[in-house]
């Protein structure tokens, strides 16, 4: 159990029976009254964000969120399997489960899932993987004068944006938490 008046950003707890995770918290002391947090919440189940005052003296008990690696091995329409690396068993997933970090992973690449109660809500992609460019404008002489950029869309069929000297067929490195590009992989 954990008071309200301990919260902490990225801390999870249980709140009238689901799971929250603190993306933001203050500690109001106002100049009459009693003193109260205030906070932003991220439900981790279904991502809806809630704003909402707590009592610092209210007690809430900590969730157990466990996060296991995994390796994508291949969907099926709108099913996607995870394998577990030790015990070989595949996960199935559907597509609203993964759709976030589709855009990043292909076929044998490892990820992250978590678990609450032994029920998989959320999968996350490396946080930075190395994809072809299979579709890009063609860069042209002259065109080197300022550093611009130029949309081009990954074999995932993710689209970013990349320096002008970047071709197709080039395999660029990425950073998935900005959807960034970082540099040509070597």
């Amino acid at each position: 159990m954990v008071s309200a008046g301990d919260f902490r950003k990225g801390m999870t707890v249980e709140i009238d029976g689901q799971v929250w995770v603190i993306v933001d918290f203050l500690h109001v002391k106002p100049g009459k009254g009693a003193a109260f947090v205030r906070t932003k919440l991220k439900n981790v189940m279904t991502g809806n964000v809630l704003e909402r005052t707590f009592n610092p003296s209210d007690k809430y008990p900590l969730a157990r969120i466990e996060r296991k690696q995994y390796t994508y091995s291949y969907n099926d329409g709108s099913i996607y399997y995870f394998m577990d690396p030790e015990t070989f068993d595949l996960l199935p997933l559907n597509h609203e489960m993964v759709e976030d970090a589709l855009k990043y992973i292909k076929e044998n690449m490892d990820v992250t899932i978590s678990f609450y109660n032994g029920s998989a809500f959320n999968v996350e992609a490396p946080n930075f993987v190395e994809l072809e460019v299979i579709d890009t404008d063609p860069n042209f002489k002259g065109n080197t004068a300022t550093a611009g950029n130029k949309p081009a869309t990954l074999e995932t069929g993710a689209r970013i944006n990349v320096p002008m000297f970047v071709n197709v067929g080039d395999i660029v490195r990425i950073d998935t938490r900005t959807d960034e590009y970082l540099e040509r992989a070597k």
